[in-house]
C-alpha cells in the first residue's frame, strides 16, 4: 500500500482541523496586531509529492515571496509560508495603512519588509503551537527568514534538509481577509515539510502506523 492509500479522509480532516485551529489563533493574533478584526479560513489540506508542490505555486520559475524558519525540537523540519508579490503587497497594505509599498523594483521600504516578516512569523508560529499540541511533539520555530525570488531557489531551502526517504510536503490552503472587507481576500500556502523521520512521527501521533 503506498503512502497515500494508506492515508484515511478521517486523517487528512484531522490535518485540516489542525490548521483550523492554527488559523483561529493567527487571526486573534492578527486582529490584535492590526486593531480590526482578521478572519483566517483553511479551504483545504492536502498531502503531495514535491513536483506537485512546486506545480501548486506556479513552477520553478515563478517568483513568490515567502517567510521561511526551520522546525526545531523532537519532529525537525522545514515550514514556508509563501505568497504572490502582489498578495505579499497587499498584506503589507493592510497591515500598515500605507498603499506606497511596492515589490516591483528595489530597494523595498523597511517598514513593509518587516510587517511582512512579523506576520509570517505569526502565522507560522500559530500552525507550529496547534500541530505540536494536537500531536504532543515538541517543535518549535526557528528565527523566520523572508525571500523573494524564483520558486525553485526559494523551495530548494527546504528540501535540501531531506533525503531520498521522504518525497512529500504537507500543503495547508490558507485565505485571510479583513471582516470588513471580504474583497480583498489574500489566498497563501502553508508548506510543511517535515525530515523523514519526523514525517512519519507526525503521521503515527495521527493514527497511520505504516509509512
Amino acid at each position: 500500500m503506498s503512502f497515500f492509500e494508506s492515508l484515511s479522509n478521517y486523517q487528512l480532516d484531522i490535518l485540516k482541523e489542525i490548521g483550523n485551529i492554527g488559523s483561529g489563533n493567527a487571526a486573534t493574533a492578527l486582529s490584535k496586531l492590526l486593531n480590526r478584526k482578521v478572519d483566517m479560513k483553511v479551504p483545504a489540506v492536502r498531502v503531495v509529492d514535491f513536483d506537485e508542490m512546486m506545480n501548486m505555486v506556479g513552477g520553478p520559475e515563478v517568483t513568490i515571496v515567502s517567510v521561511f524558519l526551520r522546525i526545531q525540537g523532537e519532529a525537525p523540519g522545514s515550514m514556508f509560508f509563501v505568497l504572490t508579490p502582489e498578495e505579499a503587497e497587499t498584506f503589507v497594505h493592510q497591515v500598515t495603512g500605507s498603499e506606497q509599498f511596492s515589490l516591483q523594483t528595489p530597494p523595498f521600504e523597511e517598514i513593509g519588509l518587516s510587517a511582512l516578516h512579523e506576520v509570517g512569523n505569526i502565522l507560522a508560529g500559530s500552525y507550529l503551537s496547534a500541530l505540536s499540541d494536537f500531536t504532543s511533539i515538541n517543535m518549535q520555530p526557528s528565527v523566520p527568514s523572508l525571500h523573494m525570488d524564483m520558486a525553485g531557489a526559494i523551495l530548494m531551502q527546504g528540501l535540501v534538509e531531506i533525503s531520498q526517504e521522504s518525497d512529500y510536503a504537507i500543503i495547508i490552503d490558507t485565505t485571510i481577509n479583513e471582516q470588513d472587507n471580504k474583497n480583498e481576500t489574500i489566498q497563501g500556502h502553508f508548506l510543511l515539510l517535515p525530515d523523514p523521520d519526523s514525517f512519519k512521527r507526525i503521521f503515527a501521533a495521527l493514527g497511520v502506523k505504516d509509512l
